[in-house]
């Protein structure tokens, strides 16, 4: 269960609340003798369906009561306050002269515009970076009104960019013949006002009945704004142009299915000698630079396409859209070895037969291919290492309500760049019209040399072979760090068991070492340590589990990982007691009988009290996100949403806290002690690193790193929190003077048993110097 699901919950309660409010107001509102604007919770003079932004503050308040535009209490006041209009308006707007030194004012005009929106001005108004002005409808003093353009003095744009502007602002029904005609007449670059123009060009068209006479028109006019260099159409990204032109020029086509293939003919006819007229229910517009496919599966059992070059072989590293392209209808029931053969592959894609009776299930009846050679209409705003290597091609399914697909659907890339390592950040991902991203696309092929590769995709959506992003990372920069990161967890686990093992052989060997309460503790503490590292790297592997059916082993793995983590964190507070009690209460101090039995018994049960619960009442909260039967066994289970937060961070941050506080104010006193003469330096610094592991405050970088305060903290916890057995061991066993000659006495035996007493005595002797000295400075201060 996720946190961020129970905030509409809790808005629509918030909202009930309101309601009720309403309702109760309304009712004393009908007895009175005064009006219903006379017991207002608010007064304006201006009731308007602004005022519930400005003066009941949705969006902070949600449930206060609202009055919409006839005076009544709104049941939906998110609805109402967004029902608003601007009125058309005519205005005066200040331009340059030709001469660019004066100033002149012109008449301009806006139609009638909802709130929140942007209206285009009739004519054409350029601000200093070339970028068109348009005008907000928005909330003022309580009433919609128009934003102000008084410190606006616009540029005029040159023929062809006003003629767009105008085309786009009219819209009128021969809109895209128009357009194609300006295009074909001028033989002027585009600049973003003109891409930006014919986006919204294609916006109007959407709004209006689909012609399927008009594709070949809209192919053309799409190929030559992808011809336009890359730093117009960078800027014409900021704008969100590109974005707008790519989405509305492929919802276009997705409604023309049934005028192209239609279900009572399998029969396609050509539309200009330009484009292929295809059999078995599929036609084919191709060029270079970008074709588009209408497939009708029902004729042929057609539901894929395969793009190859002819004429010439392919050579490395050339430009795909130098070639000359053909394609291949797929059946269903293709091989994918097969279509991998096919000589001069650029691209494939097909839906095989199970998803597609699943698809046809849910109102599936055509399918959409395009395949772009250029990648020019998929600018990012930011510079980003992450570029498209091979053609991008795009599918869907008209009448689908959700991109989502029941199972995978396969495809094929030509890496464009063979050189490349799929290991470095190399892989498939795909557009979400802001950048490239790589969640729900699985690159199936390891080997960076393969010339094509296989991905499979669980969405709809256009898809490209990248350089610099990995399977399933969205950046190669964090790619990298997840490898380092993962190393560095592994050797500090590593080590970590290597010390905890060597504490309990030391216990184990030694009578005199595991008889000391605190090594009773200590030793509980590491069992704890151990049981949950070798967890964690097994679960990494899953070995341990995987005989257990999915559902029950990631329940089981993640019910464990959270249980052994509270005893560790368990045994932390209560060893962080002790030593408080021995550093800072040193006179007096009694321990009840038979206390390590009790917090033995609390450590190793207490914890068992969220585990438990947490998998009572939402065990599915240990499922990892998008769980499917063929899921890798490489899966971290663990809890997330509310689970996670109430039976893993709250504990363990109020650990954390209490401890940090303890090795604080024991560090201090500690200082004041023993610290007066400028003494023991060395002893209180190595005293302060085995509190700050031993109490476990290296997971404060855990935290930092879980609220992204910097990648950092990710490289001191995962350096600082592995190593905690390695560091108890080098503290406990190495400068534990007694543990130390205890194993030098083993491994020597008899050899140097004659020395090695004098140096026990000698030690033994200065340590209790150093006691005696110790108290007796303390009783004279």
């Amino acid at each position: 269960m996720d946190l961020k699901s129970e905030i509409p919950i809790t808005s629509k309660m918030l909202r009930l609340l309101g309601l009720w409010c309403c309702w109760a107001f309304s009712s004393v509102s009908s007895d009175s003798t005064t009006t219903g604007r006379s017991t207002q919770l608010y007064v304006q003079p201006h009731l308007s369906i602004g005022s519930c932004l400005d003066y009941c503050h949705f969006r902070f308040i949600p449930f206060l009561p609202c009055i919409d535009d006839n005076n009544q209490f709104a049941s939906s006041p998110a609805e109402a306050c967004g029902r608003g209009n601007c009125d058309a308006e005519h205005f005066e707007l200040n331009y340059r002269t030709s001469d660019g030194v004066q100033v002149e004012s012109r008449r301009n005009h806006v139609e009638r515009t909802r709130l929140g929106r942007l209206a285009n001005l009739r004519e054409l108004c350029l601000d200093d970076r070339g970028f068109p002005v348009r005008r907000r409808c928005e909330i003022r003093n309580g009433t919609t009104a128009w934003q102000s353009l008084s410190n606006i003095t616009c540029r005029t744009g040159r023929k062809l960019s006003s003629n767009l502007h105008r085309l786009a602002v009219e819209g009128p029904p021969d809109m895209i013949i128009r357009l194609s005609h300006l295009l074909r007449q001028s033989h002027e670059p585009l600049k973003p006002v003109d891409i930006f123009s014919i986006g919204q060009i294609f916006e109007s068209l959407l709004e209006k009945p689909k012609n399927a006479s008009f594709v070949t028109d809209l192919l053309d006019i799409c190929l030559r704004v992808m011809a336009t260099d890359w730093e117009t159409l960078h800027l014409s990204a900021e704008l969100n142009a590109t974005n707008t032109l790519l989405s509305n020029f492929e919802d276009y086509l997705d409604a023309l299915p049934p005028q192209i293939v239609p279900k009572e003919s399998c029969s396609v006819e050509a539309m200009g000698h330009s484009h292929v007229s295809g059999v078995n229910g599929v036609y084919a517009l191709i060029s270079n630079e970008l074709s588009v496919f209408f497939v009708n599966p029902d004729c042929a059992n057609v539901t894929g396409i395969a793009i190859h070059s002819v004429g010439s072989d392919r050579q490395e590293g050339a430009s795909p859209h130098a070639a000359v392209f053909g394609y291949s209808p797929l059946s269903s029931s293709e091989s994918l070895e097969n279509i991998r053969a096919r000589k001069g592959l650029e691209t494939a894609a097909f839906v095989p037969e199970p998803l597609w009776r699943s698809l046809k299930q849910k109102g599936a009846t055509y399918l959409v291919f395009k395949v772009y050679t250029r990648d020019s209409l998929f600018m990012e705003t930011e510079s980003s290492a992450r570029i498209p290597s091979s053609a991008v091609i795009s599918i869907s399914i008209p009448g689908m309500k959700d991109n989502s697909l029941p199972l995978k659907l396969p495809f094929f890339l030509r890496n464009g760049n063979t050189h490349s390592s799929l290991m470095a950040g190399g892989g498939c991902g795909y557009w979400n019209y802001e950048t490239w991203l790589s969640d729900g696309i699985t690159t199936c092929s390891n080997d960076s040399s393969d010339p094509i590769i296989l991905c499979h995709a669980d969405h709809l959506t256009q898809f490209s072979f990248l350089l610099g992003i990995s399977r399933s990372q969205t950046g190669v920069d964090q790619y990298e760090d997840d490898r380092t990161l993962d190393m560095i967890t592994n050797v500090g686990l590593s080590l970590s068991l290597f010390g905890l093992l060597a504490i309990f052989l030391t216990a184990a060997l030694f009578r005199r070492f595991r008889r000391l309460a605190s090594t009773k503790v200590l030793l509980n503490l590491c069992l704890a340590l151990a049981l949950q590292t070798l967890l964690f790297m097994d679960i990494g592997k899953g070995e341990l589990l995987r005989f257990v059916q999915f559902g029950d082993s990631c329940l089981i793995g993640g019910a464990l990982m959270q249980y052994f983590l509270l005893v560790v964190f368990s045994w932390m507070l209560i060893i962080g007691f002790l030593q408080f009690k021995r550093y800072v209460k040193v006179i007096g101090v009694t321990y009840p009988r038979h206390y390590i039995f009790i917090s033995a018994l609390v450590a190793w049960t207490l914890p068992l009290v969220p585990t438990l619960l947490l998998v009572e009442l939402d065990p599915a909260s240990y499922r990892p996100p998008q769980e499917s039967p063929d899921m890798p066994p490489t899966f971290l289970c663990y809890p997330s949403g509310h689970g996670l937060y109430l039976a893993v961070v709250l504990p363990i941050a109020l650990v954390t806290l209490a401890n940090a506080l303890m090795v604080g104010y024991i560090t201090f006193s500690v200082y004041r002690a023993l610290n007066r003469r400028g003494q023991h330096v060395l002893q209180q610094l190595r005293l302060f690193v085995l509190l700050f592991f031993l109490l476990g405050l290296t997971w404060i970088f855990g935290f930092c790193s879980y609220f992204q305060w910097g990648r950092a903290f990710s490289y001191l916890f995962c350096l600082m929190a592995t190593l905690q057995g390695f560091v108890l061991f080098v503290y406990f066993i190495i400068f534990n003077i007694d543990n130390r000659l205890a194993w030098l006495h083993l491994i020597c035996k008899w050899k140097f048993r004659e020395e090695l007493d004098i140096v026990a005595l000698r030690a033994h002797d200065k340590s209790a110097f150093s006691r005696s000295s110790q108290v007796s400075n303390s009783s004279n201060n």
